[in-house]
């Protein structure tokens, strides 16, 4: 199903605001690194589905818990953000966003083709 522009409009701004709560308010494992790199809303804005990309990699699954137990205070600062823009704030689903990992394993299987052509 296609998004409408305002989902569109509205995925942007959580995108944006999310992506400063994680500068700012949400204490991470040293060295770790998020990035809020998609934003998928329900068409009736109760619902916002957010895709994470973590680096280092290694660190993936600690971040990724630590995201998860502050859920509530995460959702909470968003809230403090956008409480005049919208009129209830959206329910959270982190998501781990692989598709870095997947860029990487098609980059491996061209440069091994490319490699038995060349032999």
């Amino acid at each position: 199903m296609k998004e409408s522009n305002r989902q569109k409009k509205f995925s942007r701004v959580i995108q944006k605001e999310l992506s400063e709560v994680f500068q700012r308010e949400v204490s991470l494992p040293a060295g770790s690194m998020v990035t809020v790199s998609i934003v998928r809303t329900s068409p009736d804005l109760n619902l916002c589905k957010v895709y994470l990309s973590v680096f280092p990699a290694e660190n993936r699954e600690a971040v990724f818990e630590e995201v998860e137990g502050s859920l509530g205070s995460i959702r909470h600062a968003l809230a403090q953000r956008i409480r005049q823009q919208v009129r209830r704030i959206p329910e959270l689903m982190f998501f781990l966003d692989d598709t870095l990992d997947y860029v990487d394993k098609m980059d491996r299987i061209f440069a091994s083709i490319k490699q038995d052509e060349e032999e």
